[in-house]
């Protein structure tokens, strides 16, 4: 890899999202660090790019993976210019999922890993006087609502997470970005078995990945602190945050609980 080429390294990577920013990435000219915890899904990705791509495996659940990623790649040599904080799931429900140690790997995922990931590189971009982060959170984490109680929360975490590191590290060339995208066209929502809510939602509140990414890309190079994904929701989202409307988009009732 050539040292002075921009590098971005994404978590998740191996679909939706993650492997949009991939590409869109690599069209822009960076070189990549693709992780996630499936290695033929990234060195499937790595092929069809134009770049140069190393491939780094890990199970970001675990407390350990994050220190353990930054020192393989400081073992390479590869520094980091962008940091993309994609990895995510859906999660357990907070009230009737009763394995404790689920939760428990659940914050880490979504919490504790990006903002170690943050605690170990952005240092080294504030140090270089340049560099970026992107943090994946959602439109879910702008309006409380009554359900599982987790992935709202872990959102919101990121959001201000991305707020406050911009505040604190923008004056040293390097922006944080907290990405609020709607609902969007990838595997996530098979993949927590959300295949019959998904069919149920009208066709004209989603969106599909690429937007989501261009508007992430976009909004980070200008430097904005969030990024609000699709027209629809950054129409609703002023409507989400004012005292005067936020209660009408609280959903209260949880049958079956």
């Amino acid at each position: 890899m050539n040292d002075s080429t921009p590098r971005a390294l994404i978590t998740g990577a191996s679909s939706g999202l993650g492997a949009e920013f991939a590409r869109q990435l690599a069209a822009q000219g960076y070189d990549l660090i693709l992780l996630a915890r499936r290695r033929d899904r990234l060195e499937s990705l790595a092929r069809e790019l134009p770049v140069e791509s190393y491939i780094v495996t890990a199970d970001l659940s675990q407390p350990s993976a994050p220190a353990s990623v930054v020192a393989e790649l400081e073992a390479q040599g590869l520094h980091v210019d962008l940091l993309v904080n994609n990895a995510g799931i859906a999660g357990p429900d907070l009230l009737l999922d009763r394995d404790w140690p689920e939760h428990q790997e659940f914050l880490q995922l979504m919490m504790v890993s990006p903002a170690a990931l943050c605690h170990l590189l952005v240092p080294k971009m504030v140090e270089k006087g340049e560099g970026a982060v992107i943090n994946v959170a959602s439109v879910a984490g702008r309006i409380p609502r009554s359900g599982p109680c987790h992935y709202g929360a872990v959102k919101a975490y990121l959001v201000m997470l991305s707020e406050e590191l911009n505040l604190t590290v923008a004056a040293h060339g390097v922006k944080v970005t907290a990405l609020c995208p709607g609902f969007t066209h990838t595997e996530f929502h098979e993949v927590a078995g959300l295949e019959n809510m998904k069919a149920a939602l009208p066709t004209w509140i989603w969106y599909d990945a690429d937007v989501v990414v261009r508007d992430a890309l976009n909004g980070v190079a200008r430097g904005r602190p969030i990024v609000i994904s699709g027209r629809l929701y950054r129409w609703l989202d002023p409507f989400l945050q004012s005292v005067w409307t936020r209660r009408l988009f609280r959903i209260r009732a949880r049958p079956g609980l």
